[in-house]
């Protein structure tokens, strides 16, 4: 065998321009109102079925934490199956039944072999269309979601996005609530609650139904017409939210005797996935905090030496959206590390190179694949066209779109994004450590909160 040298000194070239398309994605609407996006995928004997259901947290009416319990009690028994035996069921079957909930939505996502597809999805079915609700299965999950609660308490990185999101939103905006809900919410929760919770929400025309895999369009269409074809509560209105009042730039504390590093979370409301440019938006931040290279990063991390990481970015709700970064650095470096994050803020919005855009338009648009290379990615994809309402062209012209995208472009969006006026800045940690090193900041009225974000 003839060994090559490789002079490891040397980069290497890209290979060539990338090029990506999905596999055709297939819409239809069964005759109860749900809708179905179907993309094959073959090179494997498996399905993946995803339902989204709008019936998130924003609908949790003050008793927070509603959303997330319902969700929890779907797969407690469901169509003459009790818990356990649901569980054994899948297991046999060598199926993966998952169902989480945010803000927005509650996902419950069904993996299963193409040998066992019928049983599975019938599994499946049950589990949307008639779940038990019994109320000792109901203290069960309760329990464990007031523990999950109070574990929050103990973890500085959940306590900062708590309070974070609820200064920036405030309370009176759903969205400024843990999905998770709170001790004297969950508590006041009762199964008559999740009953009526799930008659409003789950329908199925308040859903979508995502499947990737192989099968074919006229197997899906069986499937839901014999498990899911009387399925059909009637949906409760949806909600109309108020955009969130802008506060200015505020220094939000939560002290942590002792901690000997401090969370940090900056940053302010932000434009809704769909006004102004995204793309812009999304290379902004590729080059402000989105990658390890990223402005941010080099400066926290490999310049200075304040953390092992960090990063920024924009996070969309459906209705509303953020933008903020994140870190966690040791006690005695909180204020310069907020100074430095303050001046990379200003320093973005005074705009970017030439080559900073090509470099984060290689990166993204050459990542950009990855994303789709198993049946989960592919349909968690799919579920943002849903949430978001985006065009049915999205994947297919996303490089092209990226492509697009001008120095003038994301300038443009640096200072109509980034607000340095506006900056919440968020702190867990030792206030008797770190509160003296932020007394020259221009925004140096201090609210100290307890780890929900109560004000005391």
């Amino acid at each position: 065998m003839i060994k090559k040298n490789i002079n490891r000194k040397i980069k290497p070239e890209p290979s060539g321009e990338i090029e990506f398309k999905l596999p055709p994605v297939k819409e239809f609407t069964t005759s109860n109102g749900l809708k179905v996006l179907f993309a094959k995928k073959d090179k494997l004997p498996i399905v993946r079925f995803l339902l989204l259901v709008d019936a998130g947290s924003v609908y949790d009416s003050g008793k927070f934490g509603l959303a997330n319990l319902t969700a929890m009690m779907l797969d407690e028994g469901a169509g003459g199956l009790n818990a356990l035996q649901l569980i054994d069921e899948i297991d046999i079957l060598g199926s993966h039944l998952n169902i989480r909930s945010d803000e927005d939505t509650v996902y419950i996502s069904l993996q299963t072999l193409k040998e066992n597809i019928e049983r599975s999805f019938e599994i499946f079915s049950k589990v949307i269309a008639s779940p038990h609700f019994d109320e000792k299965d109901f203290q069960r999950e309760k329990r464990k979601a007031l523990t999950r609660i109070i574990q929050r308490k103990d973890n500085p990185d959940e306590i900062a996005d708590t309070i974070f999101e609820l200064k920036l939103y405030n309370k009176e905006n759903p969205y400024a609530h843990l999905p998770l809900g709170y001790e004297s919410t969950v508590n006041s929760i009762t199964i008559n609650d999740i009953q009526n919770y799930y008659k409003n929400y789950f329908s199925p025309q308040n859903s979508a139904l995502i499947v990737v895999g192989d099968t074919n369009e006229v197997e899906i269409q069986n499937l839901i017409n014999k498990y899911l074809g009387n399925w059909k509560n009637e949906p409760a209105e949806h909600i109309n939210i108020s955009p969130p009042l802008r506060r200015g730039s505020r220094i939000i504390f939560c002290h942590k005797k002792n901690a000997m590093q401090s969370e940090i979370r900056a940053g302010h409301l932000a434009s809704k996935r769909n006004e102004g440019n995204f793309f812009a938006r999304h290379l902004l931040n590729t080059i402000l905090g989105g990658q390890f290279s990223s402005r941010i990063n080099l400066n926290l991390r490999e310049d200075k030496g304040y953390t092992y990481g960090a990063f920024s970015r924009f996070n969309y709700f459906k209705r509303q959206a953020h933008f903020y970064v994140s870190t966690s650095v040791s006690t005695e470096n909180t204020g310069n590390a907020i100074e430095e994050i303050l001046n990379e803020l200003q320093k973005i919005r005074e705009g970017i190179t030439e080559q900073e855009l090509d470099f984060a338009k290689s990166s993204v648009i050459r990542r950009f694949p990855s994303n789709f290379e198993t049946y989960s990615q592919v349909a968690t994809n799919l579920s943002g066209r849903i949430i978001f309402s985006l065009p049915e062209d999205y994947f297919d012209t996303y490089i092209d779109n990226i492509k697009n995208v001008t120095l003038d472009d994301v300038n443009r969006e640096a200072v109509r994004e980034i607000l340095t006026e506006e900056t919440l800045i968020a702190i867990v940690g030792d206030k008797n450590k770190a509160a003296a090193q932020l007394k020259n900041f221009p925004n140096s009225v201090f609210i100290y909160v307890d780890e929900e974000g109560n004000e005391i």
